[in-house]
């Protein structure tokens, strides 16, 4: 969740409202009464399904492209216990790819990332001077990418999964090679190279999460090493003087004052 003092966004809706309150619970603050728009990313489940009863909640409207729409409404086309329910959207805006919008007094740019959905997104938002970035969910970082996050305030970058814990883990070995292809996720390893090289990342955010972690195939721990040690291997000049946070699938993260 994004909150100004004029304008609120929820990025994602994987989490129906009885988990979100309880995380709201969690995090010793009120439940918004308002939320201005619901941003997705992609059409997969744990980001999605809670998006139309959300929607419904705070009567606001779900950006997304439209490739991504049509794949969520066919997602939930065939439930028997509720036809056309968990995917009805009363307002819909379309968004591309490289085209900026704004919303409240948040301006909004949503970049393509190589991921295997429909017509997938990361987002960088600006306000006030300040930017935020939020990119999970790919198998590499093409330079698009890099260049978005370029004078992030706040980044929320995937670390998925550690690549030994993965190749030696539970899932079928199709799994394996969909999480590590080019339209899957982002290793530890991946994410280490981008924070250590300093001539893509600028080092510049106060906060930087990492998000998306497996739990099967990656450890909090494992995650915070690998990061504390490329960010490390930077020079004294251009070091990393911010804050690394590793995000939980369970427990809620902040709330962070930028």
């Amino acid at each position: 969740m994004l909150e100004t003092e004029h304008t609120t966004l929820l990025i994602d809706a994987g989490l129906g409202r009885k988990e979100m309150w309880r995380r709201f619970e969690a995090l010793g603050r009120a439940r918004p009464e308002r939320v201005d728009a619901i941003l997705v990313t992609h059409e997969h489940s744990d980001h999605s399904t809670g998006l139309a009863q959300m929607a419904r909640e705070w009567d606001c409207p779900a950006y997304l492209t439209e490739p991504t729409h049509r794949e969520i409404l066919n997602m939930y086309a065939d439930d028997p216990a509720n036809p056309g329910k968990k995917a009805k959207m009363e307002r819909v805006e379309y968004i591309h790819a490289g085209e900026r919008f704004e919303i409240g007094d948040i301006e909004i740019n949503p970049f393509a990332i190589p991921h295997d959905a429909a017509d997938p997104v990361g987002y960088a938002f600006r306000t006030n001077g300040t930017k935020v970035a939020i990119v999970t969910d790919l198998g590499y970082m093409p330079e698009l990418v890099k260049q978005h996050l370029r004078e992030a305030d706040f980044l929320i970058l995937e670390s998925n999964h550690d690549l030994e814990m993965l190749k030696m883990g539970p899932y079928p070995w199709y799994i394996k090679q969909r999480v590590m292809s080019r339209t899957g996720h982002l290793s530890n390893t991946v994410v280490s190279e981008f924070l250590a090289d300093s001539e893509v990342f600028d080092a510049r955010a106060r906060h930087l999460v990492l998000a998306h972690l497996s739990e099967q195939n990656n450890n909090p721990v494992v995650a915070r090493i690998s990061a504390e040690e490329a960010l490390n291997r930077r020079s004294v000049d251009l070091a990393f003087r911010g804050t690394l946070h590793i995000a939980s699938q369970r427990t809620p993260l902040g709330p962070f004052e930028l």
